[in-house]
């Protein structure tokens, strides 16, 4: 989990142990990477704690960067983004409500290459999540990040 290249996640609490309420997520992403593609989810509200780094955000039609001790807010239904903004890793705790979104991180992290837009489509839609890959490439060639 240093961070060196893409996303790294530990897994801190799972929805099994809260009943389903919540999941919380360690994520650390390389300088300069993408966390996820712009997508939306429909049944989960998701808030990222940001603990080091800077950390950039598309939260709908709002753009923003957060530092240590910021929260950032994306709420169901809302198309999102966040990606490390600096050159240094960066850290951000995500806390998923209700629980459920962490088997997809779980399953995306399982991979052993980086799947095709119609694997990730495909993927997301088991977990009621949309994702919008023409949007995604505007925001990685705009802030010259990788995913």
């Amino acid at each position: 989990m240093d961070g060196s290249v893409g996303a790294r996640d530990r897994f801190l609490i799972d929805g099994e142990e809260t009943g389903g309420r919540f999941a919380l997520i360690r994520h650390v992403f390389a300088p300069r990477s993408l966390a996820a593609p712009l997508h939306r989810h429909h049944r989960e509200d998701e808030f990222t704690y940001v603990l080091s780094g800077r950390v950039g955000a598309v939260l709908g039609d709002d753009e923003v960067v957060a530092g240590p001790g910021d929260l950032v807010v994306k709420p169901r239904d809302q198309w999102h983004t966040y990606w490390n903004a600096g050159d240094e890793p960066a850290a951000v705790l995500d806390l998923v409500s209700p629980a459920g979104l962490e088997r997809f991180f779980r399953r995306l992290d399982a991979l052993t290459e980086p799947p095709t837009p119609e694997q990730l489509v495909a993927i997301a839609a088991a977990y009621e999540c949309d994702a919008d890959f023409e949007g995604t490439q505007r925001i990685v060639e705009r802030h010259g990040l990788t995913f």
